[in-house]
């Protein structure tokens, strides 16, 4: 990683850690830009250069997770079935945020209680799908704009993925989300091996 790389992250992880202190003790619509730029110690103008909104930046904290999974979804072994397959993949997003766990428990739960972030996080959630949907298809040789399957997958690991993060939220970080995660996927494992 560059200076130049080191710094931008060093920025953003700023005023990612300013927003979260000021939303978790003020609420979403009490916090400015102005006040989370300040805090962070930084002008508005540099804020808007690492995020459009002030959504955005509680949203990254979660944002990079669709990614992960789908990398993890392609490193799983094609033999695999795709309950186990998927499985794993959603369990490594939630093991980072059971690692991260008082930080990542206060922006699920920001996002989870917070309409404006909620609608965002689930816009993500949709692009999620596509590229997990994709992946999907190509494991198992099928064509994502014709066979149902690939989208119906995509769309049933991330319902577990999200009732995960709403169990965990809505305990307080008490619950273990690879518990939960594993709850999950068994009970939706019979629809999803069912592929033809």
């Amino acid at each position: 990683m560059t200076m130049a790389q080191r710094k931008r992250r060093l920025v953003s992880d700023e005023l990612s850690e300013a927003a979260l202190q000021l939303l978790a003790s003020k609420g979403f619509d009490a916090v400015t830009i102005d006040e989370i730029a300040t805090t962070a110690g930084v002008s508005k103008r540099t804020f808007f250069r690492y995020f459009a909104s002030k959504e955005d930046v509680v949203v990254q904290f979660l944002a990079d997770m669709g990614v992960g999974v789908r990398a993890e979804l392609a490193a799983r072994p094609l033999g695999e079935q795709p309950s186990v397959a998927l499985r794993h993949a959603v369990r490594v997003p939630m093991a980072a945020c059971a690692g991260h766990s008082d930080k990542a428990l206060r922006v699920v739960q920001l996002i989870l209680r917070t309409p404006a972030l909620r609608a965002r996080f689930l816009e993500r959630q949709d692009q999620w799908r596509d590229d997990l949907a994709a992946e999907v298809a190509q494991r198992l040789g099928l064509d994502p704009g014709t066979d149902l399957y690939p989208r119906l997958a995509a769309g049933m690991a991330l319902t577990a993925f999200d009732t995960v993060l709403q169990r965990w939220s809505d305990s307080d970080g008490a619950e273990d989300p690879a518990d939960l995660t594993d709850r999950a996927f068994a009970t939706i494992a019979p629809a999803l091996d069912a592929v033809e």
